[in-house]
């Protein structure tokens, strides 16, 4: 029997029909989010983290780096589109044609005022229950990046780095980004 709430939600299907317009369209527990293009200051971080991790990737040919918009799909029910995802090479296999299939291995958010909350809250609990190993928290307002690693189906913060340090990752062998050429101001 179907109620009139499982009627409404929506899936996979219903997020491969949105327009590409610069908005981006998650569907979390079937409930739609639409959320109007970042601000300047997100995309400059967004750029150049994804420029690191792009260097750093190709260097160790340890995998490939995609940016918003871009598809994650975890479950019929949930179709995220994080700042950037990082899939490594031995699950290449994970890149589809239309959207990342199954859990990446690192997310990235940028905070921003009207997607904190979610970004935060429900969409962690779908990477942390979809068993994505790594997932970064980037703060602009209080220039910090909080790295989460999945530990007994739980995320567990293992560092929480500041302007004045050297981002590092557990899942990255290696990487190394000085923030003070992230955060600029």
């Amino acid at each position: 029997m179907t109620t009139a709430l499982s009627a409404y939600r929506l899936g996979f299907a219903d997020w491969l029909t949105y327009p590409d317009d610069g908005r981006l369209y998650e569907i979390v527990t079937g409930e739609l989010y639409v959320t109007p293009p970042p601000n300047v200051e997100h995309q400059r971080i967004s750029r150049d983290l994804e420029y690191r991790l792009l260097e750093y990737l190709r260097r160790a040919h340890r995998g490939e780096v995609f940016d918003a918009p871009i598809g994650v799909h975890l479950s019929d029910e949930n179709v995220l589109e994080p700042d950037l995802v990082v899939v490594l090479a031995e699950h290449a296999d994970r890149i589809g044609k239309q959207a990342i299939e199954g859990a990446p291995d690192l997310v990235v958010e940028i905070l921003s005022p009207g997607t904190a909350q979610r970004d935060v809250g429900p969409k962690l609990r779908q990477y942390e229950r979809a068993r994505v190993p790594e997932y970064w928290v980037v703060d602009p307002k209080n220039q910090t990046v909080e790295v989460l690693v999945l530990e007994q189906d739980t995320y567990v913060r293992r560092y929480l780095f500041g302007r004045a340090d050297n981002l590092v990752s557990p899942l990255l062998d290696g990487l190394a980004i000085d923030l003070t050429e992230i955060f600029r101001s």
